[in-house]
């Protein structure tokens, strides 16, 4: 049904089909659909903040960039209980089109008791989860942004057990770096965290947006398509440490919902292929070719080769 009503919502606006956002949230087994930003806002009621358009922004300064809008809350603003050490999910339109870049979460504490009527704008923000070139090169690498588009384009991430209690702002943010300047997605949404701890984001941490990025940042200046691209293998991700500096990033979702596996680090993602012999008809770039259960053919298209990103999936790149 999901799939469905995102294909509608494509086949609706023909111009944005090179561009979107974040369509719907999953918590568990409960699902939040969307804003739409180009229908009227009446009636509309979603934890998801509004959000403006499909189009990138294009400006590390944009007074938009904390959550695509002009920060304010929706008239029918709703807000999504979840409890620190969960997973969430955020889903983007389908196929998502940009490859080659990184996937940033962030979250703001909202003062007083809901983020309703709170201005993104006015925000400290921290970074808890990141994944910008997982392995090959910034030429022809594969990025954080592949890993969104190979798992059904989702990303999920998990709340930190150890943040304390209390309202918050998740900003999911996709940044393409396939044309200069970067382009930059990002959405919000709205929770109300329970069960957490009492380790407060430190200064070195906290972030306001716009300013957590600048136009002349190395992670948004680079340019794959140049010759230094094609041998280097380190990517700068944009914006602060960390939160806990504990370097875990998420873990995708399966296909038909959140996943129940754990969070595991960037540094195990392996890039070797699997261990069986390649058969079957080929496989396109970015399709599955692997994977725990996988049942489907190993075999790449030249000149991709069947790389493994986690146990359940293994990809053509």
């Amino acid at each position: 049904m999901f799939k469905q009503v995102v294909a509608l919502a494509l086949m609706a606006f023909p111009q944005a089909l090179a561009h979107g956002g974040v369509l719907s949230i999953a918590i568990g087994n409960t699902w939040y659909n969307g804003w739409a930003p180009y229908d009227s806002p009446t009636g509309q009621t979603t934890i998801i903040r509004p959000w403006s358009s499909y189009n990138p922004i294009q400006d590390a300064t944009d007074p938009t960039l904390s959550c695509n809008d002009d920060g304010t809350s929706g008239a029918l603003q709703l807000t999504a209980p979840i409890t620190a050490g969960e997973k969430i999910t955020a889903y983007w339109n389908q196929v998502w089109p940009h490859p080659y870049g990184p996937m940033l979460v962030y979250m703001a504490q909202c003062p007083g008791t809901t983020c309703t009527g709170v201005n993104s704008d006015t925000l400290s923000w921290f970074k808890i989860d990141e994944s910008g070139l997982i392995n090959g090169t910034i030429y022809d690498g594969f990025w954080g942004d592949g890993l969104m588009i190979a798992d059904n384009s989702s990303w999920t991430t998990t709340i930190p057990s150890t943040i304390p209690n209390g309202p918050y702002l998740i900003r999911f943010e996709t940044i393409a770096l396939h044309s200069l300047p970067a382009q930059l997605y990002p959405e919000c949404a709205q929770l109300m965290v329970t069960g957490g701890g009492s380790l407060a984001p430190t200064t070195a941490e906290l972030v306001k947006f716009p300013g957590a990025y600048s136009n002349t940042d190395p992670g948004l200046t680079v340019d794959i398509y140049s010759n230094a691209a094609q041998t280097e293998t380190t990517y700068p991700i944009p914006g602060p440490p960390l939160y806990g500096s504990n370097g875990v990033t998420s873990t995708p979702a399966s296909p038909s919902g959140p996943s129940s596996t754990s969070s595991v680090p960037t540094t195990s993602i392996s890039s070797s292929a699997p261990s069986s012999t390649p058969t079957g008809p080929v496989v396109p770039e970015y399709g599955q070719c692997g994977g725990i259960g996988f049942t489907g053919s190993t075999t790449c298209a030249s000149p991709f080769k069947c790389n493994v990103v986690n146990a359940y999936y293994s990809q053509c790149y």
